[in-house]
């Protein structure tokens, strides 16, 4: 009876250990937390707004959903999503990038993303300037400086993905 008692403490022990590694990346909430403080530093360090469109995204079967979003674009965000992913596009959707790993598109302009960051699988952040494009942004002095927030979000999510379960709560608008 002992060894029993043993087996399955030793059993209920491995699967609490299954549901941590299961959640040990970061929430959506976390998340959003992170975009914050990665838009504030890096508009500091720029001098202005970098981008003013930040939104997570999950894409699933061709269809988009919004999970987080921060921007001008509200109620146009999922209208436009398409062709606002642009040179983007083939990048994003390829399947060939892991968490943390980001683009930039050097030629978006107008509502057109500028940058993605892979959150988890089929997760996205999505950054967007609506009034000036990457090709402009880039030509500031201050732009290499502002990217280190970027990359350090990069960084963080790459050691802790997003996790979405049962339980997640989306986030409003911002």
């Amino acid at each position: 009876m002992r060894n029993l008692r043993n087996n399955l403490r030793a059993a209920d022990a491995i699967a609490a250990g299954i549901a941590i590694a299961l959640h040990s990346g970061m929430t959506l909430e976390d998340i959003g937390g992170e975009i914050k403080t990665c838009a504030s530093a890096m508009n500091s360090l720029y001098g202005s707004v970098v981008f003013d469109e930040w939104a997570v995204v999950s894409i699933a079967a061709n269809k988009a959903r919004v999970l987080f979003y921060t921007g001008p674009r509200n109620d146009e965000f999922l209208k436009h999503f398409v062709g606002d992913l642009g040179a983007l596009r083939a990048d994003l959707l390829g399947g060939k990038l892991g968490a943390g790993d980001f683009e930039f598109s050097r030629h978006a302009a107008g509502t057109q993303f500028e940058a993605f960051l892979v959150l988890a699988p089929g997760i996205y952040l999505l950054c967007n300037n609506t009034r000036e494009s990457m090709d402009t942004i880039s030509k500031n002095p201050r732009w290499l400086g502002a990217q280190v927030p970027f990359v350090e979000l990069a960084e963080t999510i790459r050691e802790q993905p997003l996790v979405l379960t049962w339980d997640t709560k989306f986030l409003a608008r911002a």
